[in-house]
């Protein structure tokens, strides 16, 4: 009988005999770590020398000769306004002056009548006072008449609306036929040579960090001067942040353009802090294997920013304390155990 039993057994599987032995995946176990805080905050990009063009005269907008995002340069003719109602002024005034150079002659004829007269005694000392007041009003009326001729002739120069320095044009506010008011603008111009980013901060925030400027490329810029505005918005409760950019950067950028900012440093924070290798990533599924009696459970996490050289933060989904495997591939085999 038993030299039966042993042949069958030196034929028997070896699998039959002896347990496979589980897979061992590593496990660590998750720690608070204090971490310098991060604030994200959206910026826009702004020109730190934009102005507003616009007419010193009254008119009808004849012709406009640019567009948005045109190159000016210093004097180059952007818009002409009607100026018939400045001709008419400048002609008016001229009347003005020759009217009153003719009665100030006429005044100056009148007091040499009256100093002779005076001389011969036939007039008296205050017919003479009298001519003489008559010839200072009539010089003071001619020297009226005369600034208000350089006035129209101003005015009417006023008519041709011009660039005030190398520049882009941001936009145009009027067209011809529209009615081009004194301080009313017609255009917007910027320098492209300075840009700056700016921030809306919450005021809730009392402290600010090291400010940095993603560029579309994925580029970080460090700002070469910050400035924080004195006043607050009574709205939304926000002061601005400006930021600005160093010469390089604004030929890549535009105004009205939208980049993040990170701030890093304001005050600590306590986190959660993973290796990448122990998340499981399916579609839009983060989820980590946390060591349990027998095996691994698969447990959702919400995960926040990657933080270099140290791991990716958890949000949500995990405790202090607990264990979770280092390798969430190999946790998800049948079989494995911490």
């Amino acid at each position: 009988m038993y030299k039966l039993l042993i042949p069958l057994l030196l034929l028997a599987p070896v699998g039959t005999l002896v347990a496979a032995e589980p897979l061992r995946v590593p496990t660590l176990t998750v720690q608070d770590s204090a971490q310098a805080a991060q604030l994200w905050l959206d910026g826009v990009v702004q020109p730190m020398r934009q102005s507003q063009v616009a007419s010193q005269a009254q008119g009808r907008v004849l012709t406009r000769t640019v567009k948005a995002g045109d190159a000016v340069r210093t004097g180059q003719l952007m818009f002409t306004i009607d100026d018939r109602e400045a001709l008419a002024g400048v002609q008016a005034s001229g009347a003005r002056v020759a009217q009153a150079e003719a009665e100030l002659a006429q005044a100056r004829l009148s007091l040499e009548r009256q100093r002779a007269l005076q001389r011969q005694g036939f007039v008296s000392q205050a017919a003479l006072d009298a001519a003489q007041t008559q010839v200072q009003s009539a010089l003071a009326a001619r020297d009226q008449a005369s600034a208000g001729a350089g006035q129209s002739r101003l005015a009417q120069g006023f008519t041709r609306v011009t660039a005030p320095y190398d520049g882009y044009v941001r936009e145009t506010l009027a067209e011809p036929g529209d009615l081009a008011l004194p301080g009313k603008p017609l255009a917007s111009v910027y320098a492209p040579d300075r840009l700056r980013v700016a921030v809306q901060l919450p005021l809730t925030r009392q402290t600010v960090g090291k400010p940095e400027i993603e560029l579309p490329s994925g580029e970080w810029l460090t700002p070469t001067q910050t400035q924080l505005m004195p006043a607050a918005d009574a709205a939304s409760q926000t002061v601005e942040w400006r930021l600005d950019l160093p010469p390089g950067a604004s030929a890549r950028l535009t105004p009205g353009q939208q980049l993040r900012v990170r701030v890093t440093g304001a005050g600590t924070l306590s986190r959660l802090v993973l290796p990448e290798s122990a998340v499981l990533r399916r579609g839009e599924l983060n989820a980590v294997y946390v060591a349990a009696e027998s095996g691994f459970r698969l447990r959702a996490v919400r995960l926040g920013a990657v933080r270099p050289g140290l791991g990716i933060e958890v949000l949500a989904g995990l405790r202090s304390g607990e264990r979770v495997a280092r390798d969430a591939v190999r946790a998800g085999l049948e079989g494995a155990q911490p």
